[in-house]
């Protein structure tokens, strides 16, 4: 017993500040807590989430909140690390070094910062558009008209960083006389790719797609800072539907309860994860 006393200050703070305002926000999601003087909060049972579901725009931004980290975080970020950790494990030192330093200099970007920058690019009268225009294509205000995947390829720029070094870590574990032997039986680089490097880094897959979701899912400043969720609500995923209703409509227990569905969306994204990676062992 007397070995665990100095874990107890760590526990008492981790139940204090992290346990404890979880308990909380499970408790004001199933009462009517508002942010407009009231003077006791009542308890509406399942109210607040039976509101949600029957909320065409909840639904909107659970459709969006999925379509966003599929294409930026499952497709985007994802596919595009892997492809850029492959392909400079071929080039030479200094094209290595120039790529990971403009890859890695994207994603330490302050994502609020990051916003913006896209929000230059994809503007109507912003780099994109001036590309287009000196191609002979039309421009277009690709932020009214394509908003959703405009913030995708936003966060695909900023996160692929992340990917791009777990997978050359991963990468570079894998046995060069496995490729090789491949190579001798007359695999080609797409074979070799496909069926010797990838099942041996199928756990840093499974690892980096756990995270990478996770934190796709709970982007705020970037959308924010590009569109705030417009036009409408057609960038508006949960956690801006989230943090319009909790704070500019004042409805903390509502808002509370949407952000238990966010959580909700995560679980059954890591449990998903988490259980291909055990069936993987």
């Amino acid at each position: 017993m007397a070995r665990w006393l100095p874990l107890g200050p760590a526990t008492a703070l981790l139940l204090l500040f992290l346990a404890g305002p979880i308990v909380y926000c499970v408790v004001i999601a199933f009462t009517d807590t508002q942010l407009s003087g009231q003077e006791s909060a009542s308890f509406v049972g399942l109210e607040n989430f039976r509101r949600a579901f029957a909320d065409e725009g909840f639904r909107n931004a659970v459709w969006l909140t999925l379509v966003f980290t599929v294409l930026s975080s499952i497709l985007g970020q994802n596919v595009l690390g892997l492809g850029l950790a492959v392909l400079m494990r071929r080039a030479s030192r200094p094209v290595r070094s120039l790529t990971g330093a403009v890859v890695v200099t994207a994603w330490v970007v302050p994502e609020v910062v990051a916003g913006f920058l896209l929000y230059a690019f994809f503007r109507e009268e912003g780099t994109l558009n001036a590309i287009t225009a000196f191609l002979g294509l039309p421009g277009q205000n690709w932020l009214f008209t394509l908003p959703i995947l405009a913030v995708s390829f936003a966060n695909v720029w900023r996160g692929t960083a992340f990917s791009m070094l777990v997978y050359s870590a991963a990468l570079s574990e894998v046995p060069d006389e496995l490729r090789e032997s491949a190579q001798l039986d007359g695999a080609g680089p797409v074979r070799r790719l496909w069926f010797v490097t990838l099942p041996l880094i199928r756990r840093a897959i499974g690892t980096n797609l756990l995270l990478n979701t996770l934190q796709t899912l709970s982007v705020f400043g970037l959308i924010w800072a590009m569109t705030r969720g417009g036009p409408g609500n057609r960038s508006q995923t949960l956690p801006l539907y989230m943090y319009e209703q909790a704070f500019r409509n004042s409805l903390i227990g509502y808002g509370t309860a949407v952000a238990l569905v966010l959580l909700l969306v995560g679980g059954l994204f890591a449990a998903v994860y988490l259980r291909l990676l055990r069936e993987e062992v």
